[in-house]
């Protein structure tokens, strides 16, 4: 979970106005520098920064769509704000459809779709205002607090218009994963996005060090939609994120806000009505903190579901928020073909489709063995060792039988092997192997 970390403040007394320059670049470059260390220890509650940088630094496109989304949404609201007959964008409750992919290795990552639909609930609380906790937001912090009046549906309609759940649970040989977006390709043993035009793509799966991450609208629609580690998916009474609010802080990502400090020392998160902040929040403090001068608007607002702070101290957007958030729905906006989508009408055709089993086993298996005419390679549901050369050799090192695997269940035809012993070797093109004591009879 997100780490500890602890300093010290120095006071110095400073009278000259360059030194005093000179200091508070000095204190500044300080700061910067405990919050990367910070940010580098434990685990990471979001990974969505540092994530889009590397995105927006490798592709000079990406970063011009991006601030192109912005300007967009810069542009509806002050249109918005400018037109004093205003009173509302047109549209009542904006339904988002939802597919969940739940990626698992093993029995335990298979969560259940109980989790799903609580996560479900939370995200709709929290949008919504609707959440018990809501009671906790701070008198000075009430009167900007809003209903965002977004909404997130499951799916009933797959883009081939056949019935589903909405929640899709496969099997993957893959046991962690990084925030690499490789979960989010069946070549890379993920599961593709369905059409991000029509659906909100969630990928929930063990990662190895973050709690989530998440796309910004006008991203590759391929990558477009939110990672969550399986352990902080739904109301799980676990760990200090264990009511589902990490959905609610990547949901808020994807639709283009960022972090409440601005991703930087007092930086800027592009809402009117959140205070500046220092940085991210760790814990769930209480009372008045004040950061970057703003005890005049109220202090930090680290119960904002855009800090990250822990789960029991989130539990407001902002109307700035719910502004920039519901701008992208407008004609033109990033999210607005999510209005036409289908997703959740009634399917043309009721079959579900129906779900692989998930292996007996999580490794290759070779059996019989001892055998006499063939043996079974039970490679584990995992099709990357398709393609490989399966290659057998007796004890003198000779190879006395070559097959490409073009199956993940393989067999062999040993019947011209004299009986003995042998090894049965193969490598992925990853290179990673296998190796197997084969015994003829």
């Amino acid at each position: 979970m997100p780490h500890e970390c602890y300093g010290s403040i120095i006071v110095i007394a400073i009278t000259d106005p360059y030194n005093l320059f000179l200091m508070n670049r000095i204190i500044t470059g300080i700061v910067g520098v405990l919050f990367c260390l910070c940010q580098a220890t434990g685990q990471e509650a979001c990974y969505t920064s540092n994530y889009l940088q590397n995105i927006w630094q490798g592709s000079p496109e990406a970063a011009r769509q991006a601030e192109a989304v912005k300007l967009f949404v810069d542009r509806q609201i002050a249109a918005r704000q400018a037109d004093l007959s205003w009173r509302g964008d047109g549209t009542a409750v904006i339904t988002v459809p939802v597919v969940v992919h739940i990626l698992y290795n093993t029995p335990n990552q298979n969560i259940s779709d109980d989790r799903i639909y609580s996560q479900l609930k939370v995200l709709n609380d929290a949008f919504r205002r609707m959440a018990a906790d809501t009671v906790n937001t701070p008198d000075r912090f009430k009167d900007r607090a809003a209903d965002a009046e977004i909404e997130f549906r499951l799916a009933t309609s797959d883009p081939n218009r056949r019935a589903t759940t909405g929640i899709i649970h496969q099997y993957t040989p893959i046991s962690l994963w990084e925030p690499d977006d490789k979960m989010k390709y069946s070549a890379q043993m993920g599961a593709d996005a369905w059409d991000t035009d029509s659906y909100l793509n969630i990928w929930v799966c063990p990662l190895r060090r973050q709690l989530g991450y998440a796309s910004f609208p006008g991203g590759d629609p391929v990558l477009d939609g939110i990672v969550l580690n399986t352990a902080v998916v739904g109301v799980t009474g676990k760990g200090d994120y264990n009511q589902g609010k990490t959905a609610v802080h990547e949901a808020g990502h994807w639709l283009g806000l960022r972090h409440i400090w601005g991703d930087d020392y007092c930086g800027d998160d592009g809402v009117d009505d959140t205070p500046q902040q220092a940085n991210f929040t760790n814990g769930c403090p209480t009372g008045v903190r004040v950061s970057c001068g703003n005890s005049k608007d109220g202090g930090d607002m680290y119960m904002n579901y855009m800090d990250i702070t822990t789960d029991p101290c989130t539990n407001l957007f902002t109307e700035g928020q719910k502004q920039r958030m519901r701008a992208l729905f407008d004609p033109g906006g990033a999210r607005y073909a999510l209005l036409r989508s289908g997703a959740l009408n009634p399917p043309l055709y009721q079959e579900i489709p129906v779900a692989e089993d998930a292996p007996t086993w999580l490794h290759p298996q070779l059996y019989p063995n001892p055998a006499t005419a063939g043996v079974t390679l039970d490679l584990a549901y995992d099709p990357r060792w398709v393609g490989a050369t399966l290659v057998v050799t007796n004890l003198q090192g000779v190879v006395v039988k070559k097959a490409v695997i073009s199956n993940k269940i393989q067999v062999l035809d040993i019947r011209t092997l004299k009986p003995g012993l042998y090894l049965l070797n193969a490598r992925r093109a990853d290179g990673v192997s296998l190796k197997f004591k084969l015994v003829k009879i």
